[in-house]
């Protein structure tokens, strides 16, 4: 990405093994990020070119002597964190604060929207998957990369268990997989607030027992007549302050709300009349998708769940600059990229 609106695809330099503990992976399925349109909205062309990606399968190429767990000819997900997996925040499941991890696309490591990529710490990292690359559970198993990891997180630090109320506001892929975790969860009542028909429809069929189209005030007096005076748990997966707003306004005093849409803010309400008079507590933040895998593969491979119906539309990776178009145009919920 080169600027703001601005995505090209262009020939780079093939990745190369440069640790021991470095895998290389020919990346067979990737996808664009609802995080990624906020550089495309944003990004200065003082600040360009930067690779883009964070969520890919592939086929381990090559290994580096230290790497035990994945060999060459596998198939692997990786999570949109890199981490060693033996640190010790890495051991209590928050591999996004790993002290030897990063994220892709930073600091000179490879995107996940290319043809291959070197994975740092690929023990920690990568984790093999039981199919083959053109298997029709692909999108599915794509999502433990981001998107569903991101809905479980959400679900799980709001506190989500048999019975609960929940509000989950946004109809993007990670507002829609944190319906789906929720009602995997046990919750009981899911108000979706959105506006997007086809996407709300979808989060029906994930588990949302209403939908609030509305916004501002009257979509706060809707979602508190409906849950009886407010939510317990809101999850805010937009990452606007608008959205934040709307959270603290739906929540009921005591209630909890869970924020995983990448804060495109800094400053925003926290005192007696926002949270702190209410005793509402905050929390949430960037998933530690590696931490659910192994729970969630499960239900993916049983087909207890089918968090890939995300996916609307697909592209060729020369279709990469369409595809940002597309969904940041609203015509396209998530696009599917097959270099």
């Amino acid at each position: 990405m080169y600027a703001a609106g601005d995505v090209r695809v262009e020939h780079v330099p093939d990745p190369g093994l440069k640790e021991p503990t470095d895998a290389l992976v020919r990346i067979t399925t990737a996808c664009i990020c609802g995080s990624d349109l906020h550089p495309y909205h944003s990004l200065s062309a003082s600040d360009g070119p930067v690779r883009m990606g964070h969520e890919f399968i592939g086929v381990v190429e090559e290994t580096g002597r230290d790497v035990t767990s994945v060999s060459r000819g596998d198939l692997v997900v990786a999570p949109f964190a890199y981490s060693d997996g033996t640190c010790e925040y890495c051991r209590a499941g928050l591999q996004t604060s790993c002290v030897h991890g990063g994220f892709w696309a930073r600091n000179g490591v490879d995107g996940g929207q290319g043809e291959a990529a070197r994975v740092p710490l690929a023990d920690g990292t990568l984790v093999k998957l039981p199919v083959g690359a053109d298997d029709a559970l692909i999108p599915s198993l794509l999502t433990l990369s981001d998107v569903l990891g991101t809905g479980h997180h959400a679900a799980v630090r709001g506190g989500v268990k048999q019975g609960s109320t929940v509000t989950v506001i946004g109809d993007g892929a990670v507002g829609l997989l944190a319906v789906l975790a929720a009602k995997r969860l046990g919750a009981e009542q899911i108000v979706l607030m959105g506006r997007h028909t086809a996407r709300t429809d979808l989060g029906r069929a994930f588990g949302a027992t209403a939908v609030v189209a509305e916004r501002g005030g009257e979509g706060i007096e809707k979602v508190r007549e409906l849950t009886g005076g407010g939510s317990a748990i809101v999850i805010e997966a937009v990452g606007h302050r608008p959205a934040y707003e709307q959270a603290y306004g739906v929540v009921r005093p005591g209630g909890t709300i869970s924020r995983v849409g990448a804060p495109q803010y800094e400053e925003a309400p926290i005192g007696f009349g926002s949270l702190f008079g209410r005793n509402i507590t905050l929390t949430g933040g960037p998933a530690p998708a590696r931490a659910y895998i192994d729970e969630l593969l499960p239900d993916i491979m049983d087909g207890r769940i089918e968090p890939g119906r995300v996916f609307d539309r697909g592209v060729d990776l020369g279709g990469t600059p369409e595809g940002y178009r597309a969904m940041d145009a609203r015509e396209a919920l998530k696009v599917l990229v097959r270099p």
